[in-house]
């Protein structure tokens, strides 16, 4: 049985068609180093008691917000790679939820170079793609996004959708770091101290 899709993940997979697999390997490289630029930027300044502070009770830190990032580029990266040599990645999808069991032990500065260098090393992979790799390799995302219920509330929705290698660079990379940014942009507006 099968069961409908919500208007939200038909538009996300309008998004992906649209923006990610019909755009020139040009556009999203372009729109992936924009995206990762904006979060450096962000995180330029951000001190390690800013970024341990929580904004509220079960949410995540700007220092847990990193180590999530972390954890999921350099999978995907890997992903990334395999979907460029057209292979399907090998193993489950990453998980959307990911964290390190202590993801506040690291020091800050340690974890925010980290995530620079696998940004770089990202650009890296994107730097050698062109139009001519073939897009019939998919790999497999967790898909989670905000969707409305007839009753007005706000649900999360997830599901698994198979995305050549454009459309998961553009997830993986643009948009998974956007969404998490306007997080960090968030929880440092939420926890900042009076001037």
């Amino acid at each position: 049985m099968t069961t409908a899709l919500r208007p939200e993940q038909i538009q996300a997979r309008e998004y992906f068609e649209q923006k990610g697999t019909r755009l020139p390997a040009a556009q999203v490289r372009e729109r992936v180093a924009a995206a990762l630029a904006r979060i450096e930027e962000t995180l330029a300044g951000v001190s390690a008691a800013a970024a341990r502070r929580r904004p509220g009770a079960g949410e995540w830190s700007v220092h847990e917000v990193v180590d999530h990032l972390v954890l999921t580029h350099r999978p995907s990266i890997d992903e990334l790679r395999d979907l460029l040599a057209g292979r399907r990645p090998a193993g489950s999808p990453i998980p959307a939820g990911l964290l390190s069991a202590e993801p506040l032990a690291r020091p800050w500065p340690d974890l925010v170079a980290e995530l620079r260098r696998l940004h770089a090393e990202a650009l890296g992979v994107l730097a050698g793609a062109t139009d001519a790799i073939p897009l019939a390799a998919r790999a497999p995302i967790i898909m989670v996004i905000n969707a409305r219920e007839p009753d007005g509330r706000e649900v999360p929705v997830h599901w698994i959708e198979e995305l050549d290698w454009k459309a998961y660079a553009v997830s993986a990379f643009r948009l998974h770091t956007l969404d998490h940014r306007s997080q960090i942009v968030k929880a440092l507006e939420a926890t900042r101290g009076p001037a």
